[in-house]
């Protein structure tokens, strides 16, 4: 009986060990597919992250977009922007959904402050990055393409203002002692120029500016950050405002959403001019390769510290007034809009405008204005000469400067950038008179462009079809610019990104850029149908240095 005992005693012991070997050997199964869960979540959240996060060092410095915003825009510039490697002539897209657009398609909803812009208004320069492929952004891409780098001819007098600085210094010595101002330690050496000096004496007789210089980034930044010290003067609601360091700028001020399309019933000269087609515009026509518009950019300024107490116009002080929201307002004095029912408003002080850089004074680099061919009637009854005649162009090439030289064919580019932006409103165009007749126009006042994007408006591409005449670099570059791999709407959507006031809000809604697109395949259909008709449509103005040179397939 004893024996039994022990034995049953011994058999018990045993199952109990077993049980508890089997319940830790659980037990550590249970902690080993907790931790593999763990270290999953974590991969996954960081893999996530990394893609919704640009790869800049400043994109951690831009707190007005949400996470999930940013995943989208990036999502939506994939899948718009895939680079493909052909170089072939595109085949001009021709299908309903280019005719057609809904503008009720895409929406840009503000979902920031002006309250606390002040607080990152110095992080703004340089805000928004283009996404990278291959280590470089689509338009890094762009502008490293030959069509932008071609080599260029000698010219006779390469700048506008060779002793400029010299005669700049001894009128304005006296000015360096105003207070609020820098002290006036310049010299003949180009590095002890501000930026804007440097840009006045950089203007050739061929281009405003070097796209390559440093200085443009320079001039931008300056202009987005230097403090406004007064404001002399200026027309309608265009003011003139001066900096600290002696340099000027013309502010065009926010009057509506930038998502709000122009009214169908408006004339062309009734429409409101726009602060951010003015920075619009300067992008295009730097993608256009032109460098014909002052570089502009976008900025937030206090209403009642950077406007109402510094200004001297009088007129322009009475204007101002409260909301009864108790956002700070101001009208001004011009023919159109300037009353208290059509008011610029702060919110409650921050308002959105366009500082662009101001052309060298007349007094020193004096401009001549030219009425331009295919001026509009400005009538809501008349019609231009050119609006009844077909053959209006024959006539235009009969006199001059249009019957010789490259003036003619300076007024078709001119007349391609202002309806890829749908402008209406040239009248009139500048051009330096140093430079005599061999040079370019100055693309001056686009405030009334990308009003609409619905509608084009085929009269501003007149010139074009009337003389069937352009330039072989500005075709191959709009032919370039027609290509997935560098589509125009994708080109410009990056080049805004850079613009401070793209932190705020987009600069142009997704139907202005896709109207880009569909606008620049009408161009190059006009000037398909011209070479169906007519034996020389394009000058070639780019002579080739070698004898196997070719512009990588883009079509002759």
């Amino acid at each position: 009986m004893s024996l039994c005992f022990f034995a049953s005693l011994s058999s018990s012991m045993k199952t109990q060990n077993s049980g508890r070997s089997t319940r830790c050997i659980y037990l550590g199964l249970a902690c080993l597919s907790l931790v593999l869960h763990l270290f999953l979540a974590f991969l996954c959240l960081s893999v996530l992250q990394k893609a919704c996060v640009l790869p800049t060092s400043s994109s951690s410095s831009i707190p007005t977009r949400t996470d999930t915003q940013h995943c989208r825009s990036i999502s939506h510039s994939s899948s718009s922007s895939a680079a493909l490697p052909s170089r072939k002539l595109p085949t001009i897209p021709q299908s309903e959904e280019h005719r057609k657009l809904n503008a009720n398609t895409f929406r840009h909803k503000k979902n920031h402050s002006f309250s606390d812009a002040t607080e990152w208004e110095n992080t703004l320069i340089g805000a928004g990055k283009g996404q990278k492929v291959n280590g470089r952004t689509k338009l890094e891409e762009l502008f490293e393409h030959p069509l932008y780098n071609l080599p260029r001819p000698e010219l006779k007098q390469k700048t506008l203002l060779p002793i400029y600085n010299h005669v700049f210094l001894s009128q304005r010595s006296s000015a360096s002692e105003e207070e609020g101002y820098d002290k006036m330690s310049w010299t003949s050496a180009m590095e002890t120029h501000p930026p804007w000096l440097r840009f006045h004496l950089g203007i050739s007789r061929r281009e405003l500016y070097d796209r390559k210089d440093p200085n443009l980034a320079q001039l931008t930044h300056y202009l987005a950050t230097q403090r406004v010290l007064g404001k002399e003067g200026g027309t309608q609601l265009k003011l003139l405002v001066s900096f600290q360091n002696h340099g000027q700028a013309l502010l065009k001020p926010m009057k509506q959403s930038r998502d709000a399309e122009t009214d169908g019933n408006l004339f062309y000269f009734s429409d409101f001019e726009r602060h951010n087609a003015e920075i619009a515009a300067f992008h295009l026509d730097r993608l256009l390769g032109f460098n014909r518009i002052p570089p502009v950019v976008g900025r937030l300024i206090n209403v009642t510290s950077e406007v109402r107490e510094i200004t001297t116009d009088k007129k322009l002080s009475r204007t101002f007034f409260t909301s009864p929201v108790g956002n700070v307002c101001f009208y001004g004095q011009c023919e159109y809009y300037c009353s208290s029912e059509h008011p610029v408003c702060g919110r409650p002080h921050q308002l959105e405008v366009s500082v662009a850089a101001m052309l060298p004074d007349l007094s020193l680099a004096p401009r001549r204005s030219w009425r331009s061919p295919w001026r509009r009637a400005y009538s809501r009854t008349k019609l231009a000469a050119w609006e009844k005649d077909p053959a209006y162009c024959d006539t235009v090439k009969q006199r001059p400067p249009y019957s010789h030289g490259t003036r003619l064919l300076d007024l078709i580019d001119m007349a391609v950038l202002d309806f890829l932006m749908s402008n209406m409103d040239r009248h009139h165009y500048e051009t330096f008179e140093t430079f005599g007749n061999e040079t370019f126009l100055l693309h001056l006042d686009n405030g009334r462009a990308f009003g609409r994007h619905s509608r084009d408006e085929p009269s501003i591409l007149v010139p074009l079809q009337q003389c069937c005449r352009i330039r072989r670099s500005t075709l191959l570059r709009l032919r370039l610019l027609s290509l997935p791999s560098f589509r125009l709407s994708d080109a410009m959507r990056e080049s805004l990104l850079r613009d401070p006031l793209a932190a705020v809000a987009p600069l142009l809604s997704e139907p202005h850029l896709s109207a880009l697109d569909r606008r620049l395949a009408a161009v190059l259909r006009v000037v398909e149908a011209c070479q169906g008709h007519h034996a020389e449509v394009i000058h070639n103005d780019r002579r080739r240095r070698s004898v196997g040179w070719k512009p990588f397939g883009i079509c002759h």
